[in-house]
């Protein structure tokens, strides 16, 4: 197995507005997970009907698995729940090491699906909101495409026309002026998220954090233009030779430094909540989101990540 390594060199900016190089600082595979991240046996904060478990629970339900270059985590699906009792057993980890302005490059082969399914690949610092939230992979439902969205406290906004192929979902990043929706922006393509991710092979994720803007790329698995280095994970990237970004989150009128902290890296997949739950029946879903998930155990049989990879850089 990979083992997380180190690296002392510094990046190279070479413009804050084009992109820079970066040395890779952490390799996560395989096993590495289980060193490099904790499994959190916390409450949902979303209100999901999940029931989050410790590392040696999922080890032992399987639901964390780690062989080769496949690290993959799930929700239960063989149980039947009771309505009175906890949700459906699931895994969120939370990263050991915080990173401040950083790459993250993941490659993942299988994302959760299905009704009630709601996964999620972000960061968050300690003090939530006031240290932020950014989420790179996010969605409801099989509802494509892929959405990337800041959450901040008060003083955070984008403009309404920047230079990203996403559609912007809304430009205040401000949870409690948006009734914490944030300033999203959607993919511009369906295989970014869901079934039409799968189907495809699944694909990469790419993210840069500089004190000047963030951004998000994605590349499906087949897609010819994926850059060498996002592809192959190689030890240092030049994120000038990306392309546009699907989204783009510029400073100026959003101090990056003073709304975004130290960073944990988080995977979590929960069910129903503050928004699968939300719009489980205007998606398409049968019956009412709790009770799906306590009486169709076998609907979860594809609820699963399987990450090849994860590679950050400094």
């Amino acid at each position: 197995m990979l083992a997380p390594r180190a690296f002392s060199t510094l990046a190279l900016f070479v413009s804050s507005g084009l992109g820079a190089t970066y040395s890779q600082s952490d390799s996560y595979q395989g096993s590495s997970f289980l060193q490099g991240f904790s499994h959190q046996a916390i409450s949902d904060p979303t209100h999901g009907r999940v029931n989050y478990v410790d590392q040696g629970t999922a080890l032992a339900q399987n639901l964390t698995y780690a062989s080769g270059d496949h690290f993959v985590i799930r929700a239960d699906h063989t149980t039947t729940l009771s309505a009175s009792g906890p949700g459906r057993n699931s895994v969120r980890l939370q990263s050991n090491k915080q990173y401040r302005t950083h790459v993250t490059v993941w490659n993942v082969r299988h994302m959760p699906q299905g009704c009630a399914t709601w996964p999620a690949l972000w960061e968050v610092g300690a003090d939530w909101p006031n240290q932020g939230e950014i989420d790179v992979v996010e969605g409801v439902n099989d509802q494509t495409p892929n959405q990337s969205t800041l959450h901040t406290n008060a003083g955070c906004t984008v403009p309404a026309s920047r230079s990203q192929t996403g559609t912007a979902t809304g430009n205040n990043c401000d949870t409690a002026a948006t009734n914490n929706a944030g300033c999203g922006v959607q993919a511009p393509t369906s295989n970014s998220y869901g079934p039409a991710f799968n189907n495809a092979g699944g694909g990469w994720y790419a993210m840069e954090r500089t004190n000047s803007f963030i951004k998000i790329w994605f590349w499906s698995r087949n897609d010819g233009s994926v850059p060498s280095d996002v592809k192959n994970g190689a030890s240092s990237v030049n994120t000038g030779n990306w392309g546009t970004p699907y989204a783009y989150f510029p400073s100026q009128s959003c101090d990056i430094s003073s709304h975004f902290g130290a960073h944990n890296i988080i995977i979590n997949l929960t069910l129903c909540g503050d928004w699968a739950g939300a719009v489980y029946g205007q998606d398409g879903c049968p019956g009412d989101c709790v009770s799906y998930v306590n009486q169709n155990p076998s609907a979860f049989t594809n609820a699963y990540f399987d990450i090849q990879w994860l590679k950050i850089y400094q």
